[in-house]
């Protein structure tokens, strides 16, 4: 018998999107500029601050290890946010995040360095950037699924893709700060107490976006898929199914283990050659070929704007031709283009510079800005936090974590950019065949992958599939 709790959600308003997109993309942005300018003050200062008795090299080497161990913390987040998101709802765990991830950041800047308390220092350094791993692996997965869960199929892409340029504007607000601070600064002023300036702001900007954040609905997907449970365990709730509520993961792994392996390996190019093209080429352009600090910092900064606006018009293309030709397009370009960005680089001119790290961005949007709809429409609501955020999150740990790190060692053994080429040339390999051999899932409405997950409608399960290509 059809209910109430079993009617179609009602799609947002145009306004009422616009207000939700608006207030993903200011969390997203908030969250990005913390996690980002640790990783830009990790090449700049922290070795110097956090490392002073190793050379220089290595002393970035030990300051990537910290960068990369909050990757490590972010598959728990993902875990613990995308448990309690599937259960609670998704606006709750994102305020959540975003208190997490401001208090750490702000934190990092009041952090006294190795010249005032010694090796406890870069241990306090790591604590507080397991924090902000731990936020980021929740906010990603909550982010993109309020703005998804709250359109329609037709324009999902387009929209969903906003709460993706949260990561270009984070590294550009982080990059801008910085870039304005190296600029008016001295550099013993800067690592004096200028570095701290960035991370303080955070405590600001985290007000901002709690005001925001607080203002929106939760997902009407969400709610009608939670008045469907309630309305199930009321009436024929087995053990087994009240069991598979309180744990999405299990359903997850039981019913989407293929989509999870699937958003793992369309990760692995997006995640590695971005943190490459805008980590490890603060360390390649300044050692390598001579580029000055200010320099790169400011070819990433105009990249990540022209990243930015490119990533809605690669959304909106996937609403037209599909997430899977978008995205294999991008993986294909990133992989080719790997030798020529270095080959520019090297010449050590700011025009071939700005050219290299634009042109990269530009196609890494072409996955990046996909991802958000195709990995929302591949599960089912209620397990749809938890599955979006663990495929995304565990493949950082292996892709985006390491990636500098690997880059830095690379160099370090060769002396030479190309085996860090053919490194993310394998990683775009890797995603072509992940992508490759996924279904595509632009046609898809989240209220029909909901039923056909519960076993409700196989009809509507099959229809869905009609549609893919």
């Amino acid at each position: 018998m059809a209910s109430a709790a079993s009617a179609p959600p009602t799609p947002a308003s145009p306004g009422n999107l616009k207000r939700i997109v608006a207030a993903s993309l200011i969390g997203t942005t908030i969250e990005w500029y913390d996690f980002f300018l640790y990783g830009s003050a990790a090449a700049l200062v922290f070795n110097k601050l956090f490392f002073p008795d190793s050379d220089p090299l290595v002393g970035t080497l030990l300051s990537f290890l910290t960068y990369a161990v909050g990757f490590a913390a972010r598959p728990i987040g993902a875990l613990v946010f995308g448990h309690y998101g599937d259960r609670l709802g998704r606006k709750k765990l994102l305020v959540l995040s975003l208190l997490l991830m401001g208090g750490a950041t702000f934190a990092i800047g009041l952090l006294p360095t190795h010249a005032t308390i010694g090796s406890a220092a870069p241990v306090l350094l790591t604590v507080l950037r397991l924090v902000q791993g731990f936020a980021l692996g929740g906010e990603w997965g909550g982010a993109v699924l309020l703005v998804s869960e709250h359109g329609d199929a037709r324009r999902r892409g387009f929209w969903a893709s906003w709460p993706q340029t949260g990561a270009p504007a984070g590294q550009l607000l982080a990059t801008g700060v910085l870039s304005l601070l190296t600029a008016v600064l001295s550099e013993s002023a800067f690592g004096s107490w200028g570095w701290r300036i960035p991370f303080l702001l955070s405590g600001v900007l985290v007000i901002v976006g709690l005001w925001i954040r607080l203002s929106v609905d939760e997902s009407p997907v969400f709610k009608q898929a939670l008045a469907q449970a309630e309305a199930r365990k009321s009436t024929r709730a087995t053990e087994a199914d009240a069991g598979a509520e309180k744990l999405p993961l299990v359903s997850v792994m039981r019913h989407h283990w293929r989509d999870v392996l699937v958003a793992m390996g369309a990760r692995m190019a997006e995640n590695i050659s971005y943190y490459v093209i805008t980590a490890f080429i603060l360390v390649y352009a300044t050692t390598a070929a001579g580029v000055s600090k200010q320099t790169a910092l400011n070819a990433v900064l105009i990249a990540s704007a022209v990243h930015f606006a490119v990533i809605p018009g690669w959304g909106a293309l996937s609403d037209r031709i599909g997430r899977r030709p978008v995205y294999l397009l991008g993986a294909a370009g990133v992989g080719l283009w790997m030798f020529p960005f270095f080959s520019l680089i090297d010449t050590g001119g700011f025009g071939n510079l700005l050219l290299a790290v634009t042109v990269g961005l530009v196609l890494h949007g072409a996955m990046y800005a996909p991802q958000a709809a195709f990995f929302s429409e591949m599960f089912a609501t209620r397990m749809r936090y938890s599955g979006a955020s663990i495929g995304a999150q565990f493949a950082s740990v292996a892709a985006g974590a390491p990636a500098p790190l690997i880059a830095t060692a690379l160099l370090d053994a060769y002396g030479s950019s190309t085996p860090i080429a053919l490194y993310v040339i394998s990683a775009a390999i890797l995603t072509l065949i992940a992508v490759g051999v996924a279904k595509e899932t632009r046609h898809r409405d989240l209220a029909d992958v909901e039923r056909s997950a519960a076993g409700a409608e196989p009809t509507a399960a099959r229809a869905a599939d009609a549609h893919t290509v």
